[in-house]
């Protein structure tokens, strides 16, 4: 069979599998099957994931968990109900015009693709976030497997159909595909109703423009690059500057610097004992295997472009080793970096960061206001610190970034209700969205609005009574739950 005719067989058994038509109640129950039966062949799936992603076992093991945590959130997301927005308007023929019986829902959206990211190939792949919120949902899920761990993918889809069966629901509510052609034809394919994708931003724009101008255009929900700018103040240096420093190396290098919020541009100012203390932090990071052999070319290419700039200093650089990428810290002047912002502001997927030293606030202001959209936006700071430096670090990084934190490091996206991983352009095709928590549902749900309909077609959560209780707005306030 040839890849399309097996991506046209997967589409049509995802959109037969009735899933669409099930309970939240059933649904929140096949999650939580699919959770424990990744937990229980966990040992077989992370010694197959480290054969072919080259990441640690820890490592794997807590994306594992991570994994089956997040299949469990979005079982407690949609038995709780509120992502539904169910809204209730009595009739009131007194108003100019006249209000009918109206109720509004979200309603599944219809067969989703998803496109497994190579950085995470439990977390953000077949069962990633976008599966997992897709088919809390309702929306059946065609994968795009990511070369990068193939055998991996296979073994991930089968052992969650299984489950499925197991738990008496549709297999078919997730297939898998494989192959670029492949993945291009999903996304035109006309029974599919959105994508999901994390990937690079020259991929995720292919296919986002494929999206586009298909004759019915499709949402199209891409994570795709993002540098995560730091803004260190001088009186954070001052107070912390080798812990900071510290912490740096240990982010920007963690798992080979594969991470979609690896901080990769840092604006400090200059400071000889933080240069010195990220200089030996470096000195002693080991060097990583990155996914693929495509990643690594890319990395070894880009890093050698940067290092090659004439203003740019390679302020550290850990020992090489064959077939591994070895950590770079490279420094430049703001005004080196006003001058050419588009390309000190690529990002180079591996272990490498940038430094912008900057001599005053005005200097980092001017900096800051040329930035583009980023997943994340980090301020370092001093508990004396200068209140107005600070506000408008924040407000200049609320700008660009879909989540602003303090005295922290980005690497590490937490999985709640009130999370958000997203940003402008390039970090995300729509920053409204979110690709992690409880919110991540609302990309795979359409409204409906009923008016003046009888009981018996409406959706149980619309009905008079409530008689599911769910959290719903009637009349303008909320009740039930």
């Amino acid at each position: 069979m040839s890849a399309h005719d097996a991506m046209e067989d997967a589409v049509l058994a995802a959109a037969r599998s009735g899933l669409a038509d099930s309970s939240r109640g059933d649904r929140a129950v096949w999650l939580r099957a699919i959770a424990d039966a990744l937990t229980a062949h966990a040992d077989e799936l992370i010694a197959l994931a480290h054969v072919e992603t080259h990441l640690s076992l820890a490592r794997l093991g807590g994306e594992v968990v991570r994994t089956a945590t997040q299949l469990r959130f979005f079982a407690d997301v949609i038995s709780e109900g509120s992502y539904l927005e169910a809204t209730l308007d009595s009739p009131d023929p007194a108003l100019i015009p006249p209000r009918p019986d109206l109720r509004r829902i979200l309603r599944p959206l219809g067969v989703v693709a998803v496109f497994a990211a190579s950085n995470f190939p439990f977390a953000f792949s077949v069962l990633g976030n976008d599966t997992a919120s897709a088919l809390a949902a309702g929306c059946p899920v065609v994968v795009k497997a990511h070369p990068g761990h193939p055998e991996l993918s296979r073994r991930v889809a089968q052992i969650a159909r299984e489950a499925l069966v197991a738990a008496n629901g549709p297999a078919d509510a997730l297939t898998l595909v494989e192959g670029l052609s492949a993945g291009a034809a999903l996304v035109q394919h006309p029974l599919i109703a959105a994508v999901g994708f994390t990937g690079s931003t020259r991929g995720g724009r292919a296919l986002f423009d494929l999206a586009s101008a298909r004759p019915a255009p499709i949402p199209f929900y891409g994570e795709l690059g993002s540098v995560n700018p730091v803004v260190i103040t001088p009186r954070a240096v001052a107070a912390s500057g080798a812990g900071i420093a510290a912490g740096l190396a240990g982010s920007f290098t963690r798992d080979g610097g594969q991470y979609c919020t690896k901080p990769g541009l840092v604006f400090v100012p200059p400071s000889a004992e933080f240069d010195e203390a990220l200089t030996a932090a470096v000195a002693a990071s080991a060097g990583q295997r990155l996914l693929t052999s495509g990643i690594s070319s890319a990395f070894g290419e880009g890093a050698a472009e940067l290092e090659a700039e004439a203003d740019v200093e390679v302020l550290a650089q850990a020992p090489s080793v064959d077939g591994e990428a070895a950590p770079v810290v490279a420094a430049i002047g703001a005004d080196a970096f006003l001058a050419e912002t588009e390309r000190f502001q690529q990002e180079h997927f591996g272990p490498l960061t940038l430094l912008v030293r900057y001599g005053s606030a005005s200097q980092l202001d001017a900096a800051l206001a040329v930035l583009e959209g980023s997943l994340t936006g980090t301020v370092w700071h001093a508990p004396d610190d200068d209140d107005v430096l600070v506000s408008a670090a924040t407000t200049a990084l609320s700008r660009i970034a879909g989540r602003v934190l303090y005295n922290g490091w980005p690497t590490g996206v937490a999985i709640a209700w009130s999370q958000h991983h997203g940003g402008p352009w390039p970090a995300s095709t729509a920053s409204v969205h979110t690709s992690v928590g409880a919110t991540a549902i609302r990309r795979f749900l359409t409204p409906i609005a009923y008016q003046d309909a009888p009981q018996s077609v409406l959706p149980a959560e619309l009905r008079d009574g409530n008689p599911l209780s769910v959290p719903r707005r009637e009349d303008g306030r909320p009740v039930g739950g």
